[in-house]
């Protein structure tokens, strides 16, 4: 079976691209895409705030069966075994960064994941040291 080009138009029916008849799927479902509101279980916002650039990694966590979290959250646990970003999360396991954000906290809250966030209460980052940086890059 042949794969139609996506500069050429193959016109509907074409038996490159049979359609498929009532609940007939194909054997490999793995190309489906999974709407990020069924991940979520329709959740929008985490249970607390999660920064950006706040750092994750696996929690020391008791032998527990971990086959009943979703595979998404099973790739995160797999993938924190050392610290990462959360953002790190969502781009490397192509998880939106919203949902990354939901099943992180998730995680947090069932103790399999520890979290740092960046404490911005200390004040703002050190001018003198982002100048420096500035200028370095300026030379570059």
């Amino acid at each position: 079976m042949s794969v139609p080009s996506h500069d050429k138009w193959v016109p509907p029916g074409d038996d490159r691209d049979p359609p498929l008849a009532g609940d007939e799927l194909p054997e490999d479902d793995g190309d489906y895409l999974v709407r990020p509101y069924t991940v979520t279980q329709g959740r929008t916002e985490p249970r607390y705030q999660l920064e950006i650039e706040a750092m994750v990694a696996t929690a020391h966590y008791d032998v527990r069966d971990l086959s009943q979290l979703s595979p998404e959250c099973q790739a995160i646990l797999r993938f924190c075994r050392d610290w990462q970003s959360v953002a790190e999360i969502s781009a490397v396991l192509r998880i939106p960064l919203g949902v990354a954000r939901i099943l992180i906290a998730d995680l947090a809250v069932e103790g399999l994941v520890r979290i740092h966030q960046p404490n911005h209460a200390q004040g703002g980052p050190d001018v003198k040291l982002l100048e420096r940086v500035l200028s370095g890059l300026r030379r570059l």
